[in-house]
């Protein structure tokens, strides 16, 4: 399958957005810190510094991935990764989370996290592969369908 990767352009916010609330609607359910995130990336995520990638298929955007800043300057978060559900099962989740990686050793970033949920053993097993470890999940966590964090040290 060819793809290729695209950063974050104004046109395709609707398509973070409609991958991202599909993955959330058919696994959890979609928490207000989600509303206010997929409706304002550019707030959110590239205004302060952080990446939104997307594959793309041919002509359509098939997957998409962000690293969002946190309060820590070289931590940033691994989140609202999502790929169409017609073209899951291909390995683009995992071409996402490599590209992803790399960019974050671009930006020279000490650390990734991630919250997760333990109910999503493919996504836990893939992150594992790519070398994040289990840490412990603060009380305060931004997502209440998460009960895992991980975190990669670049």
């Amino acid at each position: 399958m060819d793809i290729s990767f695209l950063n974050f352009n104004k046109k395709y916010s609707n398509k973070f957005y409609d991958l991202n609330i599909e993955w959330l609607e058919s696994y959890f359910y979609v928490e207000e810190h989600d509303k206010q995130i997929l409706s304002n990336p550019e707030e959110y995520i590239i205004n302060k510094g952080g990446s939104i990638l997307f594959v793309s298929c041919g002509d359509k955007i098939v997957g998409t991935v962000a690293l969002m800043p946190t309060s820590d300057i070289d931590t940033y978060e691994l989140t609202k990764m999502a790929v169409d559900p017609n073209y899951r099962g291909k390995k683009i989740g995992q071409k996402l989370l490599e590209q992803i990686i790399f960019i974050a050793r671009e930006k020279k970033l000490n650390k990734l996290i991630l919250y997760s949920n333990k109910k999503l053993e493919n996504a836990i097993y893939l992150y594992s592969k790519y070398k994040f470890v289990e840490i412990r999940l603060e009380k305060n966590c931004p997502y209440k369908r998460a009960n895992i964090k991980m975190e990669l040290s670049i």
